[in-house]
C-alpha cells in the first residue's frame, strides 16, 4: 500500500507522529517527532531535530515504525517500513528537507532527514469503532475527546 491522499490528510491532521526504532541489543525505543511529512506516495520524511538515539538505532538497524493519529476523531496510520538518515552534506538532502524546512522555519534546526521508505500502510482505530460501530461516529469521537481535553470549538470571529 502506498500513501495515499487520506494517509497525507492524516498526517496534517497530527501534531505528532512516533518513530519506533530498535537499537543492536534489539531494544526499542519510540520517540516524538513534531516536524514531519508525507514527501510522495512512497515516502515520509521526518526533521532530526534533537533525536540521537533514533539517529544511532538507524544506522544498527533501519526498519522503523512511524504512527499518527488525529486525537479528535481518534482515527490515523502505522507505517513499516525502512529508513535511512540524510545529512546536510549529502546531494539529496535539499530535497528531502524542503517540506520540513518550510515547517520547522527559523524555530528549529533540521540536523538530518530521516527518509522512510514506506513498505506496508495500516489504519489506526480506537477500538470504540471496532467494538460500538453503530454508535461510533467521527463526530462522537471527536465530542468525547474534547470533552476529555477540556477544549471547546473555535468561535468564528
Amino acid at each position: 500500500m502506498t500513501l495515499t491522499p487520506q494517509v497525507a490528510d492524516f498526517a496534517k491532521r497530527s501534531i505528532l507522529c512516533w518513530l519506533a526504532t530498535v537499537d543492536e541489543a534489539g531494544q526499542p525505543n519510540v520517540s516524538p517527532k513534531e516536524i514531519f511529512a508525507v514527501f510522495d506516495p512512497q515516502h515520509l520524511v521526518i526533521a532530526n531535530i534533537a533525536s540521537p538515539t533514533s539517529v544511532r538505532n538507524l544506522a544498527a538497524n533501519r526498519h522503523v515504525c512511524v504512527s499518527f493519529v488525529d486525537v479528535f476523531v481518534q482515527k490515523g496510520f502505522k507505517v513499516v517500513g525502512t529508513a535511512r538518515n540524510v545529512r546536510p552534506h549529502e546531494p539529496d538532502f535539499s530535497q528531502w528537507a524542503a517540506p520540513l524546512q518550510a515547517m520547522a522555519g527559523p524555530r528549529f534546526s533540521i540536523h538530518s532527514v530521516i527518509v522512510v521508505s514506506a513498505e506496508g500502510v495500516e489504519p489506526i482505530l480506537a477500538p470504540s469503532y471496532r467494538l460500538y460501530p453503530d454508535d461510533t461516529t467521527e463526530a462522537s469521537q471527536v465530542a468525547a475527546a474534547m470533552q476529555a481535553y477540556g477544549v471547546q470549538k473555535r468561535t468564528s470571529a
